[in-house]
């Protein structure tokens, strides 16, 4: 039984991770490299995230800089930025490419909540997927027509702390990235 809760564990904490990558690519008052590093550019005859081609730099609260490894594929990072919309026009000095984001307006703070919620709920309905599978392999695997009350409870409990750590992590993300995006 201990297992089964501990496989579970292993399992949000990887939906956690996902939130993490997914919620950090968010636009906030301050742009980071998760808003670009993931964007695919044709290099090398394949489509590749630009963290594999460039260095990816914050240069101040508005703007990044993409320095790429091999400076032929300037053009082809240029182009993906520009497919990605992101509202922003790269420029290129030949050896960087700069993009200066306008500073958010309050309207699309308020989109950049409304997806965050998404997000988290998206990833919430992950979890409670999870946690019934888990719950269907216990009463498939654990209990039996006579079985044992005790071990039902104790199951039940080990599951719901599982569950109450999941939704404090989920909670406290979700907190701080609003204040981010909040904070102008």
């Amino acid at each position: 039984m201990e297992q089964l809760v501990d496989g579970f564990k292993k399992s949000w904490r990887l939906i956690i991770d996902s939130y993490k990558n997914d919620i950090f690519g968010l636009r906030s008052g301050r742009v980071n490299s998760g808003l670009v590093e993931d964007i695919l550019a044709e290099s090398y005859g394949s489509k590749m995230p630009l963290k594999q081609l460039a260095t990816i730099t914050s240069d101040s609260a508005h703007s990044l800089v993409i320095q790429p490894w091999d400076k032929s594929s300037i053009p082809a990072i240029e182009k993906a930025v520009q497919d990605a919309q992101l509202g922003v026009n790269p420029s290129n000095d030949g050896n960087i490419i700069r993009l200066n984001f306008p500073p958010l307006t309050e309207e699309k703070r308020q989109v950049m909540i409304k997806l965050l919620g998404q997000k988290t709920e998206e990833h919430k309905i992950r979890f409670r997927q999870s946690r019934d599978d888990v719950k269907k392999k216990f009463q498939q695997d654990f209990l039996s027509k006579d079985s044992d009350e005790d071990l039902k409870f104790k199951f039940q409990d080990l599951l719901q702390k599982e569950v109450d750590a999941f939704n404090a992590e989920v909670d406290g993300l979700k907190e701080k990235k609003e204040k981010e995006i909040l904070n102008v």
